[in-house]
């Protein structure tokens, strides 16, 4: 039974390297319009990567501008250029896992904003730092959920998830979640890879986050979903967090999983319909930046 596990799994992955391979990698690169004071500026950089800026402080979350992960091609390039970034301030990382803490984009952000004058502090789940510290960043700092972290004025809250931090097969110890940024009238949250949990609830209830970045693909096989939110898992989430605008993400970059690449879209936009969100939904384009 071990074998035949083993050998369904083996052509699984193969018919994902496969589609990576034979797939024409689309998107377009832009250059991100700056904030005015006072606005929220959020810009995809594709996957789970943004660029946020918020009470006069310039943030990315997740940055991943591989153009392969290992044997996985990059279906869609990345929204911006790392050479084309205004000074960043802090660099935030959900969780160790492969798509979401890219070393080598990492690094190429710090060594890219120390060359404008001032290094960033990145911010991770605890025990991830023992990832990042070589990195070139001017601090690391590691937050447990629902610790508050000040940089500028601008509160950065740890959140819980669903989901699972380990770097490799062992390392199960690394803490994983997503997080709110909040400076004066605005806040927004980034949840990390998840699964759908109570934890949206409380998370609103705590916050009260005016933008939810929230996960979108990778649920195929059904057995996914107990770390991935499904499109209407993810629909029942905003409604959970009782956020003025929803943002999806983690779809359409790489081909993590089964379902067409165009499908997370397409039953985001119907789930949200149907119960009465969609014009409060934002799927934004690569590279385009949007105020609120």
């Amino acid at each position: 039974m071990l074998n035949i596990t083993i050998r369904r799994k083996a052509r699984q992955f193969s018919t994902l390297v496969k589609h990576s391979a034979l797939t024409r990698r689309t998107g377009v690169t832009r250059k991100a319009v700056l904030a005015s004071p006072g606005q929220l500026g959020l810009t995809f950089i594709g996957h789970s990567g943004f660029f946020v800026q918020i009470g006069g402080t310039n943030v990315i979350v997740d940055p991943n501008f591989a153009r392969w992960l290992f044997v996985l091609k990059r279906l869609r390039r990345p929204g911006l250029r790392i050479a084309d970034l205004p000074q960043i301030d802090a660099v935030l990382v959900t969780h160790a896992h492969f798509d979401h803490l890219h070393r080598p984009s990492l690094r190429a952000i710090a060594r890219a904003s120390a060359r404008r004058g001032r290094r960033p502090i990145i911010i991770v789940p605890q025990h991830v730092r023992d990832l990042v510290f070589d990195l070139g960043f001017e601090e690391v700092v590691e937050l447990p959920w629902w610790q508050t972290f000040n940089l500028n004025g601008m509160e950065v809250t740890a959140t819980p998830a669903n989901h699972w931090g380990a770097r490799v097969i062992r390392d199960i110890h690394r803490g994983f979640g997503g997080f709110v940024l909040s400076a004066g009238k605005h806040s927004i949250y980034h949840s990390g890879d998840t699964a759908y949990f109570n934890g949206f609830h409380e998370i609103g209830r705590r916050l009260h986050p005016q933008v939810a970045l929230l996960p979108i693909g990778a649920y195929d096989p059904p057995s996914f979903r107990a770390v991935h939110t499904s499109p209407e898992d993810a629909v029942q989430a905003f409604r959970d967090l009782g956020a003025r605008w929803m943002v999806p993400m983690h779809y359409g970059t790489f081909k993590l999983s089964h379902e067409p690449m165009h499908e997370p879209v397409e039953r985001l936009r119907a789930d949200a319909k149907l119960h009465g969100v969609a014009e409060r939904v934002c799927v934004l384009e690569e590279g385009v930046t949007k105020f609120f």
